[in-house]
């Protein structure tokens, strides 16, 4: 299966009480079947979450566990996800877009 590559970069910027981050920054590559920059982009229009960072966050997180999942799937550990998570992500699929809502 072709896949798109990606590098995520995660830095502590600050902890709970809003000191100086204390983890160095971790990167790692990424494989996805899907554009990711879509996907978030699609997130977005779909107006779930007020918060951009939020529907980010919603968007990449769900896509890295569901290729995990995707990629796993005859491991019965990631097999209890399948479902439910093939739900979830139905669910948003279905959600009218912000820009519809607004039209109506």
């Amino acid at each position: 299966m072709k896949q798109h590559r990606y590098r995520i970069t995660l830095e502590h910027l600050a902890t709970a009480r809003g000191e100086p981050g204390t983890h160095e920054p971790l990167a790692f590559e990424a494989r996805n079947h899907d554009d990711l920059f879509e996907i978030i982009a699609r997130i977005h229009s779909k107006g779930l979450l007020s918060e951009p960072d939020q529907a980010a966050s919603l968007a990449l997180g769900l896509k890295l566990l569901a290729e995990v999942t995707l990629e796993n799937r005859e491991d019965p550990f990631f097999s209890r996800l399948r479902g439910p998570l093939r739900e979830f992500i139905q669910q948003i699929k279905s959600a009218p877009s912000k820009e519809t809502t607004n039209l109506t």
